[in-house]
């Protein structure tokens, strides 16, 4: 059976305030990083997921495993106390982002590399030009 969860984590990281989604469908994890600003209200956060959840780039999925287990509504309670009190995000998430931020790194040297290339390649037909422009009179 496939289980979908999703979680959103908001927390203060220095100086700015940041959200991040976590995503569980089908075993794999998926995480995105969000930047709020400043201290988001519950009502604002909501209305961003609401409008913006569809715009969101989730990093390449990882493997994880999903327990399914019923559990006691006060040991839910507390738990979701404690993960409001703890700061930070999980291991598996912070691979998640890792993962995303080289997908983006390799992406960008690429493209610079191409840019450079091609620059390089207008330079040199450029002076090949003027040189013939040179030696037409001749």
């Amino acid at each position: 059976m496939d289980s979908n969860c999703f979680k959103l984590t908001v927390y203060f990281e220095e100086p700015f305030w940041v959200g991040v989604f976590e995503r569980i469908q089908s075993g794999k994890l998926s995480v995105c990083k969000v930047t709020f600003g400043a201290e988001p209200k519950d009502y604002e956060v909501w209305e961003f997921v609401l409008k913006n959840y569809n715009q969101l780039k989730f990093s390449p999925s990882v493997d994880v495993v999903v327990k399914n287990e019923v559990t006691n509504p006060k040991r839910l309670q507390r738990e979701a106390r404690k993960q409001s009190a703890a700061a930070g995000i999980g291991t598996k998430s912070q691979q998640a982002l890792r993962l995303q931020r080289e997908e983006n790194k390799l992406e960008r040297k690429t493209a610079s590399r191409e840019q450079r290339e091609a620059e390089k390649q207008r330079q040199f037909e450029q002076k090949q030009q003027k040189r013939k422009e040179k030696h037409r009179g001749r």
